[in-house]
């Protein structure tokens, strides 16, 4: 090892105890097995160039695809590293050279780089008394000392984390210059150069990825940083596929379709807005008035990257009965202790009611049974997606948290520039319209395809720039 890192790593574990346009990324899904869906979920709880069009992979159906990632350059010159995207966390980082307990192969399908700040033309250590080190957290680090590296350190809900130092080097990914049309550019942007690794992201080849993206609205963000160089207007799109697969991810101003919205809650670590009420089969649940306002967690959490969807236990109690009604004598039964599970292979939108949640400003979400209700033993039964919260914020008032579940099938908006998300359903295997923010020309961006040799990976890729893949784990660090 080389002594520069050793005595990196050294200092970081000293601090981290006191520290405690348009682009595209490519992004990928893989599959996993029913039981372990919450626990991916569990696992994920814890964090103007105009356009930039992501490609992505993957299938939000429940049992066939696991987890978003992205394939994504750094360094001079430029390698190759996948990435897991999350929007529920603000960092992103990568395994360096120095790691301890990384791993070293992935059952994903693909080779697993550690990222050499020595072996990059233009990387910087970013020392402890930088300005970004400064205000990632609130003020001087103790005890820094001119040189010393700025650390890094994230711990997940399932025990699971990462330490490191942040380091200055080149990104590169797709900006949108036509129709259907990118090119490869690239920013400085800081990120975390990872040492070591401990529980699953050191120990597991399961769903082992080189780092993770974050891209919540934290000024550490990659969006966030790009937005401050002027390389990108804080709002992006995505499009989950369940149909086809794969989808559409842009970050850019959109003009096409067009999409209602409903405002973000301000001051929040993730996506909260507010909901008003449920209505299940044109019936509004009987539900206390303050039963979706939670406290220091206030509002419901809008996170792609969760798999189902989240909901305090009196309104579990409520929802799951009224989903059940038109089906009274149907067989049902608990699978692998997490799932409650029909006994019905017929049409489900025929056989099951609508449920409609309703936001602040009279936006709404349709979910369609074919959206909550997924197939298992080869379609023989039915598996609902609506779970029981896990998660308490800080007053221990349980969470609701929408996933995957309800927002696939529907172009979904992030606008930070006017603190709004809004949705609309939509057929994520076509194409948006975006505004180039320096010419005010209109491109379209369409869905694309990752293609790998690997049998893990799913067909289509999504357009994506700030997907999904939110960390369930962040939420119990930051409510």
């Amino acid at each position: 090892m080389d002594l520069k890192f050793l005595w990196i790593t050294i200092v970081l574990e000293i601090l981290c105890v006191v520290a405690n346009g348009n682009l595209v990324f490519q992004v990928e899904r893989r599959k996993t097995n029913l039981s372990g869906i919450k626990d991916h979920d569990d696992r994920r709880r814890g964090r103007f160039l105009s356009t930039v069009d992501i490609s992505l992979g993957g299938n939000g159906v429940p049992t066939q695809t696991g987890l978003y990632y992205t394939k994504l350059g750094l360094g001079s010159p430029k390698k190759d590293y996948y990435v897991q995207v999350d929007t529920g966390s603000d960092v992103l980082w990568v395994n360096c050279i120095e790691c301890s307990r990384c791993p070293k192969k992935s059952d994903i399908g693909m080779d697993l780089t550690l990222y050499d700040p020595n072996g990059s033309d233009t990387s910087e250590l970013i020392a402890c008394d930088h300005e970004f080190c400064s205000s990632t957290y609130d003020g001087p680090i103790p005890g820094c000392k001119a040189e010393t590296p700025c650390p890094y350190s994230i711990t997940y809900g399932d025990g699971s984390a990462t330490t490191g130092y942040y380091v200055k080097d080149f990104l590169t990914f797709d900006t949108v210059t036509g129709n259907l049309h990118t090119a490869s550019e690239n920013s400085s942007i800081i990120f975390g150069c990872g040492a070591v690794q401990s529980g699953l992201l050191g120990s597991s080849n399961d769903e082992a990825l080189d780092g993770i993206i974050g891209f919540g609205q934290a000024n550490s963000s990659v969006l966030s940083q790009l937005a401050a160089s002027r390389k990108v207007k804080k709002i992006f799109s995505h499009c989950l596929d369940t149909i086809r697969g794969g989808g559409i991810f842009a970050i850019g101003e959109l003009v096409e379709p067009k999409v209602s919205t409903t405002p973000l809650v301000p001051n929040m670590a993730h996506y909260n807005v507010v909901l008003k009420n449920i209505e299940v089969d044109d019936e509004i649940l009987q539900l206390p008035s303050d039963i979706f306002d939670s406290g220091n967690g206030k509002g419901t959490v809008i996170d792609s990257g969760t798999t189902l969807a989240y909901l305090p236990d009196i309104v579990y109690d409520q929802l799951i009965p009224k989903v059940l009604a038109r089906q009274p004598g149907l067989k049902s039964s608990i699978e692998e202790q997490n799932f409650h599970c029909l006994w019905y292979s017929g049409n489900v939108d025929a056989g099951f009611p609508v449920v409609k949640l309703h936001f602040e400003d009279s936006l709404s979400l349709t979910v369609h049974p074919h959206d909550y209700l997924f197939p298992y033993r080869n379609g023989a039964m039915q598996c609902i997606g609506w779970q029981r919260s896990v998660t308490e914020t800080k007053d221990g008032k349980d969470m609701t948290l929408l996933g995957d579940l309800v927002l696939s099938n529907k172009l979904v908006l992030y606008d930070l520039e006017n603190m709004a998300i809004g949705w609309v359903d939509y057929n994520c295997s076509s194409s948006i319209k975006v505004k180039d923010a320096t010419t005010g020309v209109v491109h379209t961006v369409g869905a694309h395809n990752i293609s790998s040799a690997s049998t893990f990976l799913i067909g289509r890729t999504l357009t994506f720039f700030l997907l999904l893949t939110a960390m369930l784990n962040i939420f119990l660090t930051r409510f």
